[in-house]
């Protein structure tokens, strides 16, 4: 299936992924090969069905009415499947498809109209610093966000935006997204809310387990804890691999991040090393930029007693996955070694 494709904002090297991925798609072949983000760890290949990739396409765009001659904006890297699944829903729907070297201002140059965008919280966060790209940021009908975590600060901004936005949630292995959260309007909620053919359920340890048969041959086990409440949706308070035992309390990285997002206006993040009396001492990790700002104040108020940094850890900068997440191995390695060598 062929559609119209332009180029005309991509780089060579873009366009050169995305004739790869077309080739790819186009072949004989029944697979295609992505790779996972490698948040927590190295990141691995996979091969998976091109016809579930169809079935997550047409999952998603019959949920946000998606139809043919609608343009989409393809303005995220081909490495992962994020990127690659907006080429497939345009195949599968005959979208028109604008293709825009990934950065940080992906909306800089565009004066088309768009009617649906998928984009990491980085990409929408630095368009809100600009009055024109924020115009045109209003104007995609439907934009999904995903990738990394939401700011409630970002969240009220894009609260009254007069079109449909969503936090998505999903991974590689579930072929992009199985649920999404609305941000924007009246239907803006905490919980997201899975697709019809999903089953969710809790393993024994509280942590989330998807059935998507249509995207994923076996149920896939994720280190997500969740609740999920009685209509179906549900929540995700962060990652089960992401929790520092400290003195026999288990403390949620990603919950310690969302407290103190709000108070420090550099890139952080919470980690920790090993400690002889508490087993893991929490450690805040952040550029040095704002690092003068910080006091012992911000955690009294921010924080509980056993969530508060024993030790706070200047860097140069945060490390992050390729496709933008923290990579909280190198977090950890880096405060480990900034300990050691002040010892």
């Amino acid at each position: 299936m062929s559609i119209s494709i332009d180029t005309s904002q991509a780089s060579e090297s873009f366009k050169n992924d995305l004739e790869h991925f077309l080739n790819e798609w186009e072949n004989d072949s029944l697979y295609i090969k992505v790779h996972t983000s490698g948040s927590t760890g190295k990141p691995k290949e996979m091969l998976v069905e091109k016809q579930r990739m169809r079935n997550s396409a047409r999952i998603t765009c019959d949920f946000l009415q998606l139809k043919a001659e609608d343009t989409a904006l393809l303005c995220m890297p081909l490495d992962f499947i994020a990127g690659k699944m907006i080429i497939v829903r345009a195949l599968e729907r005959s979208m028109n498809l604008i293709a825009v070297t990934p950065s940080s201002h992906p909306l800089r140059e565009l004066g088309q109209s768009i009617q649906f965008a998928a984009m990491v919280p980085l990409q929408v966060f630095h368009t809100l610093e600009d009055d024109e790209e924020t115009k045109r940021l209003k104007q995609i009908e439907r934009l999904i966000i995903g990738g990394g975590a939401i700011d409630k600060a970002l969240e009220e901004k894009l609260h009254t935006f007069p079109h449909a936005v969503y936090s998505t949630y999903g991974m590689t292995e579930t072929l992009s997204h199985i649920a999404l959260r609305r941000l924007s309007g009246k239907e803006a909620s905490d919980h997201y809310i899975p697709f019809p053919s999903v089953h969710l359920s809790l393993s024994d340890e509280q942590t989330l387990v998807i059935d998507a048969p249509l995207v994923a041959k076996e149920a896939v086990h994720t280190n997500d804890i969740a609740t999920i409440y009685p209509d179906g949706s549900f929540t995700i308070s962060g990652r089960r691999d992401n929790i520092i035992c400290s003195g026999g309390i288990k403390i949620q990285i990603e919950e310690v991040e969302r407290k103190l997002r709000s108070d420090i206006s550099s890139n952080f993040a919470i980690t920790a090393v090993k400690d002889a009396a508490l087993g893991e001492a929490v450690v805040l990790l952040i550029e040095k930029t704002d690092a003068t700002n910080l006091t012992n104040d911000l955690f009294m108020k921010s924080l509980t007693k056993y969530e508060r940094p024993k030790r706070i850890l200047t860097t140069q900068h945060i490390p992050q996955t390729p496709n933008g997440k923290i990579d909280r191995t190198a977090c950890r390695k880096i405060a480990e070694k900034l300990i050691n060598t002040k010892q």
